[in-house]
């Protein structure tokens, strides 16, 4: 095994939501670089029994609701491999509407899977972790947190909660030797964007320095750089991935 590959050699990384697009891009990297790797899935058990077989990778059916849950998978999977050195809340949906048109169910769904979901995790995996006095949670958020983009105040709002999440729990786990930082996505090719009508498509592009969407690769390996020790001085910090979107928006 090479250097590059044995980066995360002994290490146990939790990824929620690693069935398909950023996610399973991200399973893929710590794989590859030699981690033994457990994700979560909720509706997509196909795409995520794919994802588990082309990289030797655990998937485990746990919705971002279910606290109970998500502690009695924690446990189990501390019990089994002695250690979860690395969290990555990457779990995430979008139910895209106009404010005034807006469900409030859609609003406290949003709001429950993308921020509660990424709280419930870290609070099931941070007691180890402080035991440990080691470990690392990397949180995806995404770009509407950081510019507004109409038709999206849910998702706006969950990922700009869970940046000031990413620094709250940076300032209470930093000192214990856990570090927490945030990687922000822009337009990334997945399912997700793929949905979006060509004309939206096109103008969102023309508005990106480097003129295309970013990969779920480019996404991973900036994650990946984030949880390993090559990052060991790096807290609380929020690592914008977006072509230069965020710079060109005045």
């Amino acid at each position: 095994m090479s250097e590059t590959n044995s980066r995360f050699s002994g290490k146990v990384a939790v990824v929620t939501g690693g069935s398909r697009g950023i996610g399973r891009a991200i399973v893929s990297e710590f794989a590859t670089q030699g981690a033994t790797v457990y994700f979560t899935y909720h509706r997509h058990e196909e795409a995520a029994r794919e994802t588990a077989g082309a990289f030797g990778a655990h998937a485990i059916h746990c919705p971002q609701s279910n606290a109970e849950l998500i502690d009695a998978t924690v446990r189990d999977i501390a019990a089994r491999e002695g250690t979860i050195d690395i969290l990555v809340n990457n779990a995430g949906i979008t139910e895209d509407q106009f404010l005034m048109l807006m469900p409030q169910e859609s609003w406290l769904k949003v709001l429950d899977t993308n921020v509660s979901g990424a709280f419930r995790w870290s609070k099931a995996v941070c007691g180890a972790m402080l035991s440990a006095r080691k470990g690392v949670i990397v949180n995806i958020a995404s770009i509407a947190g950081l510019v507004g983009i109409a038709g999206q105040t849910n998702y706006a709002a969950s990922k700009g909660a869970l940046l000031s999440l990413t620094r709250a729990m940076a300032a209470e786990l930093g000192p214990k030797g856990v570090r927490v930082n945030a990687v922000v996505p822009g337009f990334i090719a997945t399912d997700m964007t793929a949905r979006m009508p060509r004309q939206i498509k096109q103008e969102n592009q023309q508005r990106i320095l480097l003129k295309r969407f970013g990969t779920p690769e480019e996404v991973a390996k900036a994650v990946a750089f984030m949880a390993s020790d090559d990052a060991s001085y790096i807290v609380g910090q929020t690592i914008v991935i977006d072509g230069g979107l965020s710079a060109a928006v005045a």
